[in-house]
């Protein structure tokens, strides 16, 4: 179990998580991110993840977000689409289509179960 902690989410140094080539639909967005809590089970993290601009899609995790910097549309196939920028939270859940437009990179703070 890890203690209880806070940390300033700007300023977190995070790892290159590159992207599968399928999941690029425009421009080289880069991915990176920082897992700072995962259960004993593997079933839940909490972390720190980060897309610079272009496009991307993905399917996605049961995950609640918040979104520190830069901005997105998130468009969730034959669902809403979702745009999201500092201090918004949105919540993606699990077998969600979705095509991330990139506009800023953004950063946002997650929650995810599996």
């Amino acid at each position: 179990m890890t203690n209880s902690f806070a940390l300033h989410i700007p300023d977190v140094e995070l790892t290159p998580e590159p992207l599968a080539p399928d999941q690029v639909v425009s421009g080289s967005p880069e991915v990176s991110g920082k897992v700072l809590w995962e259960s004993e089970d593997g079933r839940q993290l909490r972390g720190i993840w980060q897309i610079t601009p272009g496009v991307v899609t993905d399917t996605e995790a049961d995950e609640l977000f918040v979104v520190i910097s830069g901005r997105a549309t998130i468009e969730v196939a034959d669902g809403p689409t979702l745009e999201v920028g500092p201090g918004d939270l949105a919540v993606l859940r699990e077998g969600d289509r979705t095509t991330w437009t990139v506009h800023e990179t953004l950063r946002k703070a997650y929650a995810i179960n599996f």
